[in-house]
């Protein structure tokens, strides 16, 4: 089997109201990169890397990469618009050899080589697999009768969450199957690179993550990480 990663590191990271774009933010004086790659870097069946990065930060995210001795990373290339457009984009510069390819989102830097081997078994099982953990929190579903403001909100109903899960990143596919299916929806918003197969009837595995495998969003985010980051030293 060969395998390749896609990180996913085009985002500008908007809502973290940073001067520094999300994946070369520090934490724990590691740039938030890193810490995945290093990861990935380490998984014997992860032959390569290739990083889809926001233009502005290429050079960037280049420097860091050799100053960590990231080896396996053999392409870094230009993000799109749009998340899937990044993953697209990867894709396109994926070794030829590979037959099945992981895909994982930088803003998550809590993985561990347990969630990427977990979720690389199940996808040879089935094709496709997810990583995700189980909602803790009661969700439920609201509308608003008069407008879409949060002020005019009413409940509608309470979803059973024993059947929800949060879904994370990494996400492992037969390369395929991938191409198939951003070749038939490329124009479909989608939030994960499951939800192509899934319109596709592809049956997608689920492994458990973990609630440390955090994706970084916004700044109280941040202060979350450096715990964690601080608890895994």
């Amino acid at each position: 089997m060969y395998l390749s990663a896609i990180v996913v590191a085009a985002g500008k990271g908007e809502r973290l109201r940073s001067k520094v774009s999300k994946p070369l933010i520090k934490i724990c004086n590691k740039p938030v990169i890193i810490y995945s790659l290093e990861i990935l870097s380490k998984c014997g069946s992860i032959k390569d890397i290739i990083i889809a990065a926001n233009s502005l930060n290429i050079d960037a995210i280049k420097r860091e990469v050799k100053r960590y001795k990231i080896n396996k990373v053999k392409g870094i290339v230009s993000g799109g618009i749009r998340r899937q457009d990044s993953v697209e984009n990867g894709l396109k510069a994926v070794n030829n050899k590979a037959d099945f390819v992981l895909v994982h989102d930088a803003a998550r830097p809590f993985i561990n080589n347990k969630i990427v081997l977990s979720t690389i078994s199940q996808a040879k099982k089935y094709g496709a697999s997810i990583a995700g953990v189980p909602v803790k929190a009661t969700i439920k579903e609201v509308h608003s009768p008069q407008s879409t403001a949060h002020g005019n909100l009413i409940v509608k109903r309470t979803i059973d969450r024993e059947k929800l899960w949060e879904v994370q990143t990494p996400q492992v596919f037969k390369k395929n199957l991938l191409l198939e299916a951003y070749e038939k929806y490329s124009d479909a918003d989608v939030t994960d690179d499951a939800m192509l197969l899934e319109k596709m009837g592809v049956k997608v595995g689920v492994v458990l993550g973990s609630y440390n495998n955090i994706k970084i969003t916004t700044p109280e985010d941040l202060i979350i990480a450096e715990a964690i980051a601080k608890i895994r030293k």
